[in-house]
C-alpha cells in the first residue's frame, strides 16, 4: 500500500458518534495525509497548512471552489463536538479544532486540531494492525457523506473479512444520520445504506454485503461481510515481470480521474513533454496537456514506458 495518501486514525476516534458533512471529513482527511507526506506530523501547538489547490486536486474543483468549500467546512467543523471511549473505558468529549487562520492571499488555511484529535490520529509506520487506514483516494470519489462514513466503519475489518452486529441506533448516530431522519426502516435503507453500499461497491477498493439482525420482528442492527477486490491482473504480475514487459504499463483499473492525476505529477510531465509541440494546445494548457495524454494513454500506454504509470500517482 502506497504511504502518499494514506489516512490513519485510531479504530476509537473511527467510531467516534459524530455527524461530519462531507466537506469537513475531507479536511480531517487532508489534515492527516498532508501531515503524514510534509513529514511535520499533527500537533497541538503547530499549525497544519492546507492549500486550496491541493483540495481542488484531490477532489476535482477549482481552486476559487476549493478555498470557498474548505473555509466553509471549517467553520462548521470548528463548533464541531465529538466523542468516543478511551482505553480505560471513559467517555471523552472533546471539539475537533482549537485554532483556524485564514491565509486569503495565498489560498490556504493553517489549522490546530485538539489534543483528543492529535492523540487519535497518528503517523505512524509498522504498526496499521492498531489503526484502521485506508488510501485518501479510495473516498476521494465519494458523492455520499454515508459512503465515506460506512467506508470508514468496515475497513477496519478486512482482515476478518465480516464484522460484529452494529446495534441499529449506534449506527444511525455513526452515519451521521439524525434522529428525525429516515425514521422508516425501509426509507432507511434505501436512502442511506443501500446508497453507500451501491457506491462503496463501485467506487473503492472493497466489496460489501449486509444482513440484518432481528430481535423478534423488529430489526436490532446489521452485520457486513468486506471482502478485499481482486487486483488488476497486471498489479499482481508486476513484481515477477521484466521492467520493459508491455504490461508494466497497462492502465487497466485506472478511471479518468487517476489517469488525470498522472498526467499533471510534475515528473509524468518532464518524462513525456516531448511527446507534444511547445506551439500546441498540449504543450500550452495544463487543461489540454491532461486531456491529450488520457487519450493517450487509452489508445496505447506502451507509448509510456520510462517506468511502470501506477508509479506516477502517488506525489
Amino acid at each position: 500500500m502506497s504511504k502518499g495518501n494514506l489516512v490513519v486514525k485510531t479504530n476509537q476516534l473511527n467510531s467516534a458518534l459524530q455527524n461530519l458533512s462531507l466537506p469537513e471529513i475531507r479536511i480531517v482527511q487532508l489534515a492527516i495525509v498532508d501531515a503524514r507526506e510534509t513529514n511535520t506530523g499533527l500537533s497541538t501547538d503547530k499549525p497544519l497548512r492546507i492549500d486550496a489547490l491541493r483540495y481542488a486536486e484531490m477532489f476535482e474543483t477549482t481552486r476559487q471552489n476549493g478555498y470557498k468549500r474548505m473555509k466553509e467546512a471549517e467553520e462548521t467543523l470548528f463548533n464541531r463536538r465529538f466523542s468516543y471511549i478511551d482505553d480505560d473505558g471513559k467517555v471523552i468529549k472533546s471539539r475537533w479544532i482549537q485554532q483556524v487562520k485564514y491565509l486569503d492571499d495565498e489560498g490556504a488555511i493553517e489549522l490546530v486540531f485538539t489534543l483528543a484529535v492529535v492523540n487519535g490520529i497518528s503517523r505512524i509506520n509498522g504498526a496499521e494492525d492498531f489503526f484502521t487506514s485506508y488510501l485518501l483516494e479510495q473516498t476521494a470519489s465519494m458523492d455520499s457523506i454515508y459512503s465515506v462514513r460506512l467506508y470508514e466503519l468496515l475497513v477496519q475489518w478486512k482482515a476478518a473479512k465480516q464484522t460484529p452486529m452494529f446495534e441499529l441506533e449506534k449506527f444511525r448516530d455513526q452515519l451521521g444520520v439524525e434522529a428525525s431522519e429516515y425514521k422508516a426502516m425501509c426509507d432507511f435503507k434505501k436512502r442511506v445504506l443501500q446508497v453507500a453500499i451501491d457506491e462503496i461497491n463501485e467506487k473503492s477498493d472493497i466489496k460489501i454485503s449486509y444482513e440484518q439482525v432481528k430481535k423478534g420482528r423488529s430489526i436490532a442492527g446489521f452485520k457486513f461481510k468486506v471482502l478485499v477486490k481482486d487486483k488488476p491482473k497486471d498489479a499482481k504480475q508486476e513484481g515477477n515481470r521484466d521492467i520493459n514487459t508491455a504490461d508494466m504499463f497497462t492502465i487497466e483499473g485506472l478511471n479518468d480521474k487517476q489517469l488525470g492525476r498522472i498526467a499533471r505529477n510534475p515528473s509524468f510531465m518532464a518524462d513525456y513533454n516531448h511527446l507534444v509541440s511547445s506551439t500546441s494546445p498540449a504543450g500550452q494548457n495544463v487543461k489540454a496537456w491532461e486531456s491529450e495524454i488520457i487519450d493517450r494513454l487509452k489508445k496505447d500506454p506502451s507509448d509510456f514506458t520510462k517506468r511502470p504509470i501506477r508509479g506516477y500517482l502517488v506525489y
